[in-house]
């Protein structure tokens, strides 16, 4: 065998036949390093993991610190939740297609709403006309809510809502139909995501200030730990603070800096932590770096964790367990060639995979023109089903586990994340640096610098900066007809007319002191939407209460 002119050390190596080699074949001029900027070497050896503790850093799946997975069997047992995300027009509309993914496989619903929705306006309101159904579903009672899951059996199904400033008043919808169905509470699976701090910071989908905000939060934990014992309570999210343009590390820190106040408040309102943690959950985007968006899934529940052990005490190991949503990365899709769409979708959907996600949305290749057509929708979710069945990926658990460069980029996330989170506790808490303009300035001008990269043709955009064609393109699009918007606001102005007004006068009347006191909202709201209160009924009182946010300056 010819014999190496090294001793085997990584640095020597480096300084011999790697420099002798860089001498007649020059690297590529491209930035070689991690999404934050942090130089990548051309190998990794067992030397970078030289200080390893396989036991306290690693270990096996379903044990602390869950570096490899929070089940024991992962995907070999149960495949992760296909769940698309998906909503536009009326609940007619929407209704249509939910039911159409499920028969092409689909294991869970995802709702988008539209922005009135989001942000507390029924769909008639002169704020709302030109958005309804335009980025989501309108829904603006219980009556919008029974037609959209209409021969949908709840007990049968999780559904996770994107919503987060009405999310408790959504909730409150989606359990007085669950009743209507007949259903059983106890087996009544989903999450809201209801994270207003990522709002604040990120996507601006807020009404009420912080206070009122977390109030809405807190009773929803505690009113869930009692009568719906597996909804997810809260998905705390990086997924919008990655696509405004933090790094991996920024959105694993900012992420666990928000649950920690969540954590915090919860704790502040009276409730203990092993009785609500379990049903958080936390939503994360998959970029393309492959190995970085597998490593930082790794040191999420790593952290996770730690976090929950350390810093709260947790006993019950399900407090200590990550478990999150991942989509795959929206802003990545490029309006030209939107074929290279389908392509980027796939490497991010297999590094959720990778990374052992227990739910998955993939985009859809057309989703940079517009919301998604049937096709383009059944072409993500077989993306996902290709991944499962045909891939191999999920036949072991965790199978970049021993990787020298994973390892390494595990710790060294897990270790930059912490100090962000350090710098935020100094600065008093995620709510505190919010209003500091801490990580919206973070954001930004990491947008910024990557921004550059691409304008300057230091990074490749394919079909955008470079390898770009002159060939025109036309692609179907789904617009949101106006007849479905007229339709809408037809239904909602009749069932207004029809119903009973007495208990609506009442029934705000008294959500309007509920709200002044230390009540939990969540039965009022219940009993609210039952009476068929809309959902601008409902915010207005709550505006009343608790004023409106005006955005966070940041300078």
């Amino acid at each position: 065998m010819p014999k190496n002119d090294h001793s085997g050390s990584k640095s020597e190596w480096l300084e011999g036949p790697h420099a002798r080699s860089l001498q007649r074949f020059p690297e590529r001029d491209y930035p070689f390093e991690t999404s934050d900027g942090a130089p990548v070497d051309p190998v990794y050896s067992p030397e970078d993991l030289d200080s390893r503790r396989y036991l306290e850093q690693i270990g096996f799946p379903g044990e602390y610190p869950y570096t490899r997975g929070v089940q024991p069997t992962m995907y070999r047992g149960r495949l992760w939740t296909m769940r698309q995300y998906a909503g536009f027009g009326d609940a007619e509309e929407s209704n249509r297609r939910y039911r159409y993914l499920l028969e092409q496989g689909q294991t869970g619903i995802s709702v988008a709403f539209d922005l009135p929705t989001q942000i507390g306006y029924d769909s008639d309101h002169p704020m709302a006309l030109a958005e309804v159904g335009k980025v989501g579903v309108a829904i603006s009672s219980l009556a919008d809510m029974e037609l959209l899951f209409q021969e949908i059996p709840l007990e049968k199904v999780t559904t996770s809502m994107t919503i987060n400033s009405t999310a408790a008043i959504l909730l409150a919808f989606y359990v007085a139909m669950a009743k209507k169905q007949g259903a059983d509470l106890s087996k009544i699976g989903g999450t809201t995501q209801h994270d207003i701090l990522k709002e604040y910071i990120a996507r601006g989908t807020y009404i009420y200030p912080p206070e009122g905000s977390m109030r809405l939060i807190t009773d929803v934990f505690g009113w869930c730990k009692d009568n719906l014992l597996q909804w997810n309570t809260i998905s705390i999210s990086g997924y919008h603070m990655r696509e405004a343009g933090c790094t991996a590390v920024q959105e694993v820190a900012f992420t666990f800096a928000n649950a920690i106040a969540y954590v915090q408040a919860a704790l502040d309102a009276g409730l203990q932590f092993d009785d609500f943690a379990p049903r958080l959950s936390f939503f994360f985007a998959s970029y393309s770096n492959l190995l970085e968006e597998v490593a930082k899934f790794r040191a999420a529940r790593r952290m996770w964790a730690r976090i929950a052990r350390e810093r709260f005490g947790a006993e019950d190991p399900r407090s200590m367990m990550l478990r999150f949503h991942t989509q795959t990365a929206g802003a990545t899709l490029t309006a030209q060639q939107v074929e290279n769409n389908i392509v980027r979708t796939a490497i991010q959907a297999l590094a959720a995979v990778l990374g052992g996600t227990q739910s998955l949305h993939t985009n859809s290749m057309d989703e940079a023109l517009a919301l998604p057509t049937e096709k383009a929708v059944q072409i993500a979710l077989r993306t996902q089903q290709i991944i499962a069945h045909e891939s191999g990926v999920a036949d072991t658990i965790d199978p970049t586990a021993g990787s020298y460069y994973v390892e390494r980029l595990t710790d060294r996330i897990e270790d930059e994340a912490f100090k962000y989170i350090s710098r935020i506790d100094d600065l008093g808490g995620a709510l505190r640096a919010i209003e500091l303009g801490f990580q919206q300035r973070e954001i930004q001008e990491n947008s910024y610098r990557i921004q550059m990269q691409v304008d300057r043709h230091q990074r490749t955009v394919v079909g955008v900066n470079e390898f770009t064609t002159e060939e025109e393109m036309e692609p179907e699009i789904l617009r949101v007809r106006e007849e479905v918007v007229r339709r809408q606001v037809e239904r909602l102005r009749r069932m207004r007319a029809e119903r009973d007004d007495a208990p609506v006068q009442r029934l705000l009347k008294r959500l309007d002191e509920a709200a002044r006191s230390d009540t939990n909202l969540m039965p009022v709201f219940i009993e609210c939407v039952e009476s068929y209160l809309t959902i601008g009924e409902i915010c207005d009182v709550l505006r009343g209460v608790f004023g409106e946010q005006r955005e966070f300056v940041v300078v």
